[in-house]
C-alpha cells in the first residue's frame, strides 16, 4: 500500500516533513497517530441554507468514528454546496464550481480516501465529477430523506405534491389561509426530498455505481441506520485505500449501463442524463443521448413512487429501499460488475427482501412502460428528452405553438384568461439553456390558469430548460442546441405547428426549410449579461445539455487526457 499523504508526512526533505508535521500539530494532530495511517478527507457540504445536507453535521463524526476503527485518519474539510431551493436562477451551473472545488482540494491536500457527503440534487453528481477526476478511493454518504408531513389527514410529500397543490391553489381550489398552513406542515424536517426527485435519483445512481455502500441510499434521514451506514462508510474506505480500489475501477461503462437501467425502473429524474454524462465524461466515457431510450427499452416501471406514482421514500424504504430493485431488475444488469464492497452487483443484491407492493415484480409492474425517450429532428437536432413515466401523452400529438421568450412575463401572461391557448396548445419557454440562463428548473411551464379551471392537469411542454425530479407532466427538456446559442427552439413563432412522435423519436417544427433559413438570417443572440468571474466562465465554456453540461475543459478529450497530476510537494 503506498500512500498519497507519506508525499507530505514523510518526504525525504528534512524541512518539507517538518514544516507539513508541525503545521498538523498546531491543529492537535499528531504525528504519531497519523503518520503512515491512510488519511482520509471527509468532504462536507452542509450550510444553513442547505436543509438537505443539514444532518451531515452530526454524521460527520460517525464517519470519523468508522475510519479511525479501521485503522485511518479522518480529516474534516468543507466543500460549497447547492442548496437548489435557494440558489437562482439555477443550481446546475455551481455543480461544475463545486466539482472543481472537490477535486482541487484532493489534488493539493494530502489525502489518500475521500468520504463524500452529500444530499441535495447537485451535490451528489458535483462530488462524482471531481471524485471521478482524482481517481483516489472515493465513497458517498447521502444524509436522507426528510419526514413526510400530513395535511389535513392526508400524507404530503416535500416536491411532487407542491407542484399539485400550487396548481389546486391558482386554480382557485385553495385559499391563501390553506396555503399558510400547508406551508408549516409539508417540510417538517430535514433531508432531501422524501419522492423520487433528482436528490433520491442520483443517491440512487451513486449506489448503483459502486460508490456507495448497498442499501444506504434509501436510509431516512432520521433513522439509526443512516449514522450505522456513516460509520461503516468510514470503515469501508480505509479498507479501499489499503486494496487500491480506486474510483475509476468502480465507474466503468457497465456500471453505467446499470445506472441507466436502473433510472428507468425508479422512474427516476430527468437530471440524471445531464449528471450520468457529465460524471463518464470525466473518465473519458461518452454516452450518447440516443443511449439512456436504448437501454431503458424494455425496463417496467418498478415503484410506486411520486413523481411518476402515489408514494413517498419512507414508504419505499419500508418495502426494501433501492436493494429490493435492483434485485427484481437483475435480469436487465450487468452482475459482474463491483459495489463498494468490492463484491459483484449479483452477490449483493440477489437476496435483498421486498415486503410492499411500493416495490413491484417485473411481471406486474406500475407500467411497462418507462424511462427517458429521446427526440430529435428540425427543432431538437442533438435532441430533447421526455421522461415516459412522467407523462400521459398520446403516441403522437400536433399542437399550436405558444412561445414565451422570458420566464417572468410567463408567469403574468399564464395568469391572463384571455390567453389564446386550448389544451391542445404546445407551450415553448427559450432562452433558457445552459448559456440563456444557466438551465434552471423551469421547463415544467405551469399549466395556464382559465385551463386549469377547466380541469386541464397536463399538456405538452418544450424548453430548453430542466425539470425539478420532483415534477410531471408531458414535459419536453434539454432542447439542444439551445435557443441562445441559436438553436431552431430560437425560430419557433407563436401558431407554429408542432408534431411529436414518441415512438419513432420525432420532434418537428412544421415549418420549411427555406423559411426557417430567412427567420435564422433575422434572430439575433442576446447580449451576455456577464463580463466577468465565474458566470463568464461557464458561460464561455459550457457543454450543451446533451454533453453533460460540463465545462468543456474539464472533461478529458480523450485517454490522454484523464490522468491525474499530482502536485509536486516542497516548500510551502
Amino acid at each position: 500500500m503506498k500512500l498519497r499523504s507519506e508525499a507530505w508526512f514523510n518526504h525525504p526533505s528534512a524541512e518539507t516533513r517538518f514544516q507539513h508535521r508541525s503545521a498538523m500539530r498546531s491543529n492537535g494532530h499528531v504525528p504519531d497517530s497519523f503518520v503512515g495511517k491512510p488519511v482520509i478527507g471527509i468532504f462536507n457540504s452542509w450550510n444553513d441554507l442547505n436543509s438537505c445536507n443539514m444532518p451531515h453535521k452530526e454524521l460527520v463524526e460517525y464517519v470519523k468514528r468508522g475510519i479511525l476503527l479501521a485503522g485511518g485518519y479522518p480529516i474534516e474539510m468543507h466543500t460549497i454546496t447547492t442548496p437548489s431551493d435557494f440558489m437562482k436562477p439555477s443550481d446546475l451551473p455551481y455543480r461544475n464550481l463545486m466539482a472543481m472545488d472537490v477535486e482541487e482540494q484532493i489534488r493539493a491536500l494530502p489525502i489518500d480516501g475521500v468520504v463524500l457527503l452529500c444530499e441535495c440534487d447537485k451535490t451528489t453528481p458535483a462530488q462524482l465529477m471531481g471524485a471521478a477526476s482524482s481517481r483516489l478511493p472515493a465513497l458517498l454518504l447521502a444524509a436522507g430523506h426528510r419526514a413526510s408531513g400530513s395535511f389535513r389527514g392526508k400524507p404530503v410529500h416535500y416536491g411532487t405534491d407542491l407542484w399539485t397543490y400550487m396548481d389546486e391553489y391558482a386554480a382557485g381550489k385553495l385559499s391563501d389561509e390553506d396555503v399558510r398552513e400547508l406551508e408549516q406542515c409539508m417540510s417538517c424536517s430535514r433531508g432531501g426530498c422524501p419522492v423520487m426527485g433528482t436528490a433520491s435519483t442520483m443517491k440512487s445512481m451513486a449506489e448503483m455505481l459502486g460508490v456507495m455502500l448497498p442499501g444506504s441510499s434509501s436510509i431516512p434521514a432520521s433513522h439509526s441506520l443512516r449514522k450505522i451506514a456513516a460509520e461503516e462508510t468510514g470503515k469501508r474506505i480505509v479498507a479501499m485505500v489499503r486494496d487500491g480500489l480506486t474510483v475509476d475501477k468502480l465507474l466503468t461503462e457497465q456500471a453505467f449501463d446499470n445506472a441507466i437501467r436502473l433510472l428507468a425502473a425508479l422512474g427516476g429524474s430527468t437530471n440524471a442524463v445531464i449528471h450520468l454524462t457529465a460524471i463518464a465524461g470525466r473518465l473519458g466515457i461518452r454516452i450518447p443521448l440516443e443511449r439512456y431510450a436504448e437501454l431503458s427499452q424494455g425496463v417496467p416501471l418498478l415503484v410506486d413512487l411520486q413523481p411518476s406514482g402515489r408514494y413517498g421514500m419512507d414508504d419505499f424504504f419500508n418495502a426494501g429501499g433501492l436493494p429490493a430493485v435492483i434485485r427484481e431488475l437483475l435480469p436487465w444488469l450487468h452482475g459482474d460488475s463491483l459495489t463498494a464492497l468490492g463484491t459483484t452487483v449479483g452477490e449483493a443484491y440477489a437476496s435483498a427482501p421486498r415486503h410492499t407492493d411500493v416495490v413491484l415484480s417485473p411481471e406486474r409492474p406500475l407500467s411497462a412502460v418507462s424511462g427517458i425517450a429521446v427526440l430529435k429532428g428540425n427543432l431538437a437536432p442533438n435532441g430533447a428528452v421526455l421522461k415516459l413515466s412522467a407523462s400521459k401523452l398520446r403516441e403522437q400529438h400536433r399542437g399550436k405553438a405558444f412561445v414565451f421568450d422570458d420566464y417572468e412575463r410567463m408567469l403574468d401572461q399564464l395568469a391572463d384568461e384571455s390567453l389564446d391557448v386550448d389544451a391542445d396548445t404546445v407551450l415553448i419557454l427559450r432562452n433558457c439553456g445552459p448559456i440563456g440562463a444557466g438551465m434552471p428548473e423551469w421547463g415544467a411551464i405551469p399549466i395556464p390558469r382559465k385551463l386549469l379551471r377547466e380541469g386541464v392537469r397536463d399538456m405538452v411542454r418544450i424548453s430548453d430548460a430542466r425539470m425539478s425530479g420532483t415534477s410531471y407532466g408531458t414535459v419536453i427538456l434539454h432542447v439542444s442546441p439551445e435557443a441562445a446559442a441559436g438553436g431552431p427552439l430560437a425560430l419557433v413563432h407563436t401558431g407554429d405547428w408542432i408534431e411529436i412522435n414518441i415512438g419513432e423519436g420525432r420532434l418537428t417544427l412544421d415549418v420549411s426549410d427555406e423559411e426557417l433559413e430567412e427567420r435564422r438570417k433575422a434572430w439575433k443572440p442576446a447580449e451576455k449579461k456577464h463580463k466577468r468571474g465565474y458566470p463568464r466562465l461557464f458561460n464561455d465554456t459550457v457543454l450543451q445539455a446533451h454533453e453533460g453540461c460540463d465545462l468543456s475543459f474539464l472533461r478529458p478529450a480523450d485517454e490522454t487526457e484523464v490522468r491525474f497530476v499530482p502536485p509536486v510537494v516542497g516548500r510551502g
